[in-house]
């Protein structure tokens, strides 16, 4: 006890070296609070020091090595009232004031911000991003924000501070008169303004924000959903041939797939495909022009036949689109059937060639 009290008054090297990383403001600790006088102060950079004499603000400290005697504590040698004999310990409160800057804290708004866009008419948005602060003047930043706390870190003010950074992001993107599709190409200057807009209240903490970044606006699910199907309607461009493309998908699905499950993809197929040409004709006859519709796709119940021609295979065509396209010799094949066979030897197909003459018989 004796040797603690001996260390806390004689001691005379003052010093504070952050191995937290989060530590905004660290009261140096001595025993009874005294402090030599010639003592020796090291702030470093990154630090600014201060001193507390009895309730009071006395002196602030920037980066460097101070002998703290009368005429290099001004202030405190006032409230003191030493002459410069004096050479006695005094007591005083040390705070060491973390001027880095801290980085990465996160902000974002927990309820969406109402505004009305130019394109959409009302509207809900989100946005989230991250900032980096620091203390600027640690004279007000004591008095209005840590008080008598030795031990302030960043998680301490990082709430009070995310509650004005979305304060600002409200206000900003409501009266920014920016469409909601275009806010990702100006997110730049929106944090431009939003930064300029807090600087006056961060200033009277004693703070300021260096960086303030907003990363991500976003719509609501629901509308981002109506969104992606308007960006598909877009793509999709005409409508008749994307149908034709979509049908002729499914038929080939239809084909591959075998069985009773293979004829119930082709009857879909068939069912999709006319809800897909009677969708196109109801749009040409709305807006007035475009080509005549199609005509309606075969019955669904017609056998779909595959050809096979000089080593490969063209099809699926409905029965009724044969006629014209194979001969009696050409090799078919569909659902059910064993194997590739000569359309002259099928009768579901003869009647596409009783109008034409058997092969001639050979010569002589």
């Amino acid at each position: 006890m004796v040797f603690s009290f001996l260390k806390g008054q004689f001691i005379d090297v003052i010093e504070w070296t952050d191995a937290s990383r989060d530590t905004m403001v660290y009261r140096f600790e001595r025993y009874g609070n005294s402090i030599m006088y010639g003592a020796k102060l090291t702030v470093r950079e990154g630090q600014m020091a201060v001193f507390i004499h009895e309730g009071q603000l006395a002196d602030v400290f920037e980066p460097g090595m101070y002998l703290l005697e009368t005429n290099n504590m001004p202030l405190l040698t006032a409230l003191q009232h030493w002459d410069h004999g004096f050479n006695s310990p005094f007591k005083s409160e040390i705070y060491f004031v973390n001027t880095r800057r801290f980085t990465g804290l996160k902000w974002g708004t927990q309820n969406p911000v109402m505004l009305r866009d130019p394109e959409f008419g009302p509207l809900r948005l989100r946005a989230f991003g991250s900032y980096a602060v620091r203390v600027k003047d640690p004279a007000p930043f004591m008095r209005e924000i840590v008080g008598t706390d030795g031990d302030f870190t960043e998680d301490k003010i990082a709430g009070q501070i995310r509650n004005i950074v979305v304060q600002k992001v409200s206000r900003v993107l409501a009266a920014s008169g920016i469409p909601a599709l275009d806010m990702a190409a100006n997110t730049k200057d929106l944090s431009d303004v939003v930064a300029k807009a807090i600087a006056p209240t961060l200033e009277e903490y004693g703070l300021e924000m260096p960086e303030l970044y907003i990363e991500n606006i976003s719509l609501p699910p629901e509308v981002e959903k109506v969104l992606d199907q308007r960006t598909s309607m877009g793509i999709v461009g005409d409508l008749n041939k994307y149908t034709q493309f979509s049908a002729a998908q499914a038929m080939q699905k239809a084909a591959e797939g075998g069985g009773d499950g293979g004829m119930g993809a082709g009857l879909g197929a068939g069912m999709g495909m006319g809800m897909g040409m009677a969708m196109a004709q109801a749009m040409g006859q709305n807006q007035g022009a475009g080509p005549s519709a199609p005509p309606p796709p075969p019955p669904a119940s017609e056998p779909m036949w595959h050809i096979a021609e000089n080593g490969q295979t063209r099809g699926p065509f409905a029965q009724s689109q044969l006629a014209g396209q194979i001969t009696r010799e050409t090799l078919v094949w569909t659902e059910g059937q064993s194997g590739w066979q000569k359309a002259g030897d099928i009768p579901a197909l003869a009647g596409l060639f009783a109008s034409m003459p058997p092969p001639p018989p050979p010569a002589g």
